[in-house]
């Protein structure tokens, strides 16, 4: 478990005098489940404690510190939620404190702590639903065909970045599954990428050839490198994608691919609010449009959910049109 989840939920200069209450009690045991038995990213880890971190803060206040779990009601939460809105949180950010606390709450209900989650009594709170916005197929495919081919500064590696954009376009994975990527998760013989996905899933995703070359074009430089590096050493690493300068493990970190996909993104001319994620949403997008089915979309995504693929791939209102006069008696 990382420093941040088992510290106290109080300040440092307070430890000595003041132990944890009840409540942040079980924050850190439901912390300390997520990271050693979910296997729950670093990124989830930070936002639920953020979270819980905050809801139990203020319901101390309100409830005392020596409040129990099972003195918190539905309208607690309600009014909590409240308060973030007076704060200037958006809907969004409501949200997903609530999801948090739900979360929470459900184990707290699992392990007897209470008797039901009240939580779930709350109604999330109404999102405006908004299409993502992908690059046409058009587009990407421009982009990812001119990052080896032109010479300027927006490819720092080109070799790597290739990969990059093929792994994220081409198979569809998150930022923080590309990272983690090892040069044994390529199963060249199977045409395939061993993934692990949320919570330590793993599933197999196709390599397709333009991927599949990028990686062989990069992998020969990466090893040129390495042996300058090391002069010698045969100390390898796993992880298949590294740092321009091969710094502690030399595995790429996810900040850093999204750093490197906006700066290429915006010099190809797209939006400047491209990130990684925009490219998966992009692969989900443009399978759809290529007529292929939401359920094996589904398992290439890793989504546990349809409902999770379906918004990932809404058609527009043309493609819809466009599928209705072709195919509906009524619409000649």
């Amino acid at each position: 478990m990382s420093a941040a989840l088992t510290r106290p939920l109080v300040e440092e200069s307070e430890a000595p005098q003041i132990p944890p209450s009840p409540l942040q009690q079980l924050v850190i045991g439901y912390l300390g489940v997520l990271a050693n038995e979910r296997g729950s990213s670093q990124h989830t880890l930070r936002a639920y404690e953020r979270e819980l971190r905050a809801f139990v803060t203020h319901t101390n206040e309100t409830l005392g510190r020596e409040a129990q779990p099972a003195a918190i009601e539905h309208m607690h939460i309600r009014a909590y939620l409240g308060i973030l809105y007076e704060r200037g949180l958006s809907k969004t950010s409501a949200a997903r404190a609530l999801a948090a606390i739900r979360s929470w709450f459900k184990w707290l209900a699992r392990f007897g702590h209470v008797q039901q989650n009240v939580a779930s009594l709350v109604a999330t709170p109404k999102l405006p639903k908004h299409l993502p916005r992908v690059p046409s197929i058009e587009q990407m495919n421009q982009v990812v065909d001119s990052i080896a081919s032109t010479d300027d500064s927006a490819a720092a590696w080109p070799a790597r970045d290739v990969v990059i954009f093929e792994l994220l376009y081409g198979c569809g994975i998150r930022n923080a599954e590309l990272t983690g990527l090892n040069l044994a998760d390529i199963h060249w013989a199977n045409d395939a990428i061993l993934v692990r996905g949320k919570g330590q899933k793993q599933r197999y995703v196709p390599l397709g050839d333009a991927a599949a070359q990028a990686i062989r074009a990069y992998l020969s430089e990466r090893q040129a490198r390495l042996a300058a590096a090391q002069r010698g050493s045969n100390t390898q690493p796993d992880a298949l994608l590294l740092n321009l300068h091969l710094r502690g493990s030399g595995r790429l970190s996810t900040r850093s691919v999204a750093r490197i996909v906006k700066r290429i993104a915006i010099q190809r001319g797209l939006s400047s609010d491209v990130h990684p994620h925009t490219l998966r949403h992009a692969f989900g997008t443009h399978l759809l449009e290529e007529g292929a089915d939401l359920r094996s979309i589904q398992e290439m995504l890793g989504h546990e959910r349809l409902s999770t693929t379906q918004r990932y791939t809404q058609l527009t209102a043309a493609q819809l049109t466009q599928v209705y006069d072709k195919t509906h008696p009524r619409a000649k």
